[in-house]
């Protein structure tokens, strides 16, 4: 090895200052190529795990991806983005766990290319398409919305309608994760999509969430309180409304907090519909009037002709009866007139709606008034308010004011009691209740304890563990090695001392440390411990 740096010093000695530096810039240049190819060799063989990704899920991606400090690289303008090859498919499947890439749909950005020869029918599609993705990306906007998926159904646009019936309807899938919507955002949610929509109505829209809870069910609007449930809907609504009212006003004169009210209320759930007619007999009106008028005149003369006819003729009868004839004319004058009259009539058509509220009843709990306390001595415990019951002139002065606030009027027969029970009695507030405040903490400090308990057992055992078999290995004496006997070599043999009294020089412990060096540390222990004997 000597002489092989001689001789390359030797030839380095011998080479010009060019040669030299060609030399340098030689060895530079294929020490550079090869840390590149080396470099080059290493770096992972990226593939591409997503494409054609929205701003939110290739932001989420690259978030996940940065979070586990995975390589990756994003191209075409932060729409696609690689990992390495051998992490692809367990990247996805960990990404599509967490609901990456949430996969928001086309929207009107399907239009920006112009695409000539399609159909009215792919036309229509492709714009159906659109609305839902867009719909689907604004409802992934509001707060606790992961995913969304609109899906649209249109009646089909044709020249004759057979169907007049058929209306647009509506589904909304939304991915809350473990929470829920609230019923504001629900409504949101149904009325968003059909103003997006024409003809379609918010009832005609049905959300639905993850779990496979139809959201929109209680919020259908129902007109005429068929079903069971529109009907105890509509009736909280209206206890609840007349509760906060008395509430509100009642905080106002014995302060928040100190009246409970609840509202009872009887609807009427029938539709009715009533039609009278009324007749006013003193109110008649001529109408119409027809007058007929008849003359006829008639007079009677006497003639002295024989009569007419065969009579006549006869020769016997003609000679003695020659008697004059009466000829009678008459005359006569007649008048008819026929008046009608209309009657004064009305016709009244009332239509009754359900949801009227028959009747109210109310239960009402103040609580009684406290008289202020002196401060307390420095050191003396603070005294405990007294309560002061209010007189019944005061609880019926409260008692008019909830049933003129509730616009109830008293019948014949009912008292003021029966439509409003007022009660005064004191409430269970926590700074009252001090034995329970007590029992409580008890309990939970218990608990505390019992948890700390439960979460430190498991170090306590480990650390026991770990003492006792620490204990059984200090136990535990380490047997003797005993050392090798070697054959020594007859130069070592002479190089040994007659004198000493163990034959052991120099030359034998380096023999002996080259034949068996574990020898060396085995008598090293043994002479360390002897002499820590005998101290």
């Amino acid at each position: 090895m000597k002489n092989f740096a001689s001789s390359l010093l030797a030839l380095w000695q011998q080479l010009g200052l060019n040669q030299r530096v060609s030399l340098i810039v030689a060895a530079l240049a294929v020490t550079g190529g090869l840390v590149g190819v080396v470099l080059w060799s290493q770096r992972p063989d990226y593939q591409l795990l997503y494409a054609r990704l929205s701003e939110k899920d290739a932001t989420a991606i690259i978030g996940q991806l940065e979070t586990q400090n995975i390589a990756h690289q994003v191209s075409a303008g932060g729409t696609a983005v690689s990992v390495p090859s051998d992490q692809v498919y367990k990247l996805r499947m960990d990404l599509a766990s967490k609901g990456l890439p949430s996969g928001d749909g086309v929207g009107f950005e399907i239009f920006d290319k112009g695409q000539f020869g399609l159909s009215d029918f792919v036309q229509r599609t492709n714009y159906l398409r659109a609305i839902q993705g867009e719909l689907a990306r604004t409802i992934m906007q509001l707060q606790g919305v992961h995913a969304a998926r609109v899906m649209i159904v249109q009646p089909e646009n044709r020249l004759l309608l057979t169907d007049q019936g058929v209306k647009p309807t509506a589904s909304v899938f939304v991915d809350v994760g473990g929470g829920r919507l609230e019923i504001d955002q629900v409504n949101a949610i149904r009325h968003l999509v059909a103003n997006a929509v024409q003809g379609l109505v918010p009832d005609q829209v049905a959300v639905i969430d993850n779990r496979g809870r139809t959201l929109s069910e209680e919020l259908k609007q129902d007109p005429t309180l068929g079903s069971a449930s529109s009907q105890m809907r509509y009736r909280q609504q209206v206890e609840d409304y007349f509760s906060k009212k008395v509430e509100s006003m009642l905080a106002s004169v014995i302060g928040p907090g100190n009246a409970v009210v609840r509202v009872s209320a009887e609807i009427d759930t029938e539709a009715t519909t009533l039609t009278s007619e009324k007749y006013d007999p003193e109110g008649q009106v001529v109408r119409s009037q027809t007058m007929v008028e008849d003359t006829s005149t008639s007079a009677e003369t006497r003639t002295s002709g024989g009569a007419v006819g065969v009579s006549a003729n006869v020769p016997e009868k003609s000679a003695g009866n020659e008697t004059a004839r009466p000829v009678s004319n008459s005359e006569q004058n007649r008048k008819n007139r026929t008046t009608t009259y209309e009657i004064n009539h009305s016709t009244t058509n009332v239509t009754r709606n359900p949801g009227t509220v028959k009747s109210l009843t109310a239960a009402v709990f103040i609580a009684p008034r406290y008289a202020p306390v002196a401060p307390a001595a420095k050191g003396a415990p603070a005294p405990e308010p007294q309560a002061q019951k209010r007189s019944p002139e005061e609880l019926n002065a409260l008692r008019q004011l909830v049933i003129n606030a509730l616009g109830l009027k008293p019948v014949a027969g009912q008292t003021p009691d029966s439509l409003v029970s007022l009660q005064e009695m004191p409430f269970q507030t926590i700074d009252r209740l001090p034995a329970q405040i007590e029992a409580l903490q008890t309990e939970n400090r218990w608990m505390g304890w019992v948890e700390a308990a439960s979460r430190w057992a498991a170090v306590i055992g480990a650390g026991a563990v770990l003492l006792i078999f620490a204990r059984m290995l200090s136990r535990q004496k380490p047997e003797a090695v005993p050392v090798e006997v070697l054959s020594l070599s007859p130069d070592a043999a002479q190089r040994a001392l007659p004198s000493s009294s163990n034959g052991i020089t120099p030359d034998l412990l380096n023999e002996l440390i080259k034949q068996k060096p574990a020898n060396v540390g085995v008598a090293l222990r043994d002479w360390v411990a002897a002499g820590s004997t005998k101290n």
